[in-house]
């Protein structure tokens, strides 16, 4: 069967992704809990997204570094969700970017529980360090923005686009709507990040206001828009250079995700 062409960004991606395995290690039982959540079908719809990741919010110990970045991106799907839709001038395309975007998401969380090769190396910085002593619960939350955002959302709008037919440009109709979510982040975040440092070290880093130096650090907007705007380069770049674009740039989120990791001075 004949495959869309954006479609084929991504597949030449998968296939070139590495093929180490890392040694098998056994999971633990929560670990084998959470790879069952996410190893059921993808959710298709918004409600389906919301009770996966509360499903994920009420398995995960508040030690685990993952639970801190899965509880943010539920309260910003929650509030994209109850915004009115009279907000939006294209809802079908916002809903459906929102669903794929968050079942890259929980494929990644699947593919590295399962020891799979095909872990993106930019939620390995996350992953890896779910127990790490000494790093705040903001931290795990914009590192896991950080993976999300700045690998997974270009794919997710590749993969949207394709599946509707379209090519949205900067004076679209989707690409408005695309930009009142960032103004809708750029609202709630700073309240959120606040709210998740109300714990033990969260405490210390709302105290000395280190949310406010960590969103300085590390801005979701511009990771927004370059995600939009490697999604067009990825589609104008010959076939056979995609997969090591895509490579590179998951590379260096990575690389950012280990940055947002490091304790905090």
């Amino acid at each position: 069967m004949h495959t869309i062409p954006e479609v084929d960004v991504i597949i030449r991606y998968e296939n070139s992704r590495k093929v180490t395995l890392h040694p098998m290690a056994t999971l633990s039982p929560l670990d084998q809990q959470l790879l069952n959540l996410v190893s059921v079908p993808q959710p298709s719809t918004i409600d389906g997204v919301v009770q996966l990741m509360t499903s994920i919010d009420n398995l995960l110990p508040d030690n685990d570094g993952l639970k801190w970045f899965n509880k943010l991106y539920l309260k910003v799907t929650e509030a994209i969700d109850q915004q009115p839709a009279a907000n939006w001038s294209d809802v079908a395309w916002l809903t459906r970017l929102d669903v794929v975007f968050a079942g890259f998401y929980f494929r990644a969380i699947a593919e590295f529980l399962d020891n799979s090769p095909a872990t993106p190396s930019s939620w390995d910085a996350l992953f890896e360090s779910r127990n790490k002593p000494q790093v705040e619960r903001i931290q795990f939350a914009l590192a896991g923005m950080n993976a999300h955002i700045n690998h997974d959302l270009a794919l997710a709008l590749i993969q949207t686009n394709s599946e509707m037919n379209l090519q949205p440009a900067l004076e679209s109709s989707e690409h408005v709507d695309y930009e009142r979510v960032n103004t809708i982040l750029a609202t709630l975040l700073p309240d959120v990040l606040n709210d998740l440092a109300k714990g033990v070290l969260g405490g210390l880093a709302e105290d000395t206001g280190k949310v406010g130096r960590l969103l300085a650090i590390w801005s979701v907007a511009a990771a927004r828009d370059a995600a939009w705007t490697f999604a067009g380069f990825l589609r104008n770049l010959p076939s056979a250079a995609q997969p090591e674009a895509l490579t590179v740039q998951d590379k260096l989120t990575g690389l950012a995700g280990r940055g947002l990791l490091l304790p905090l001075q």
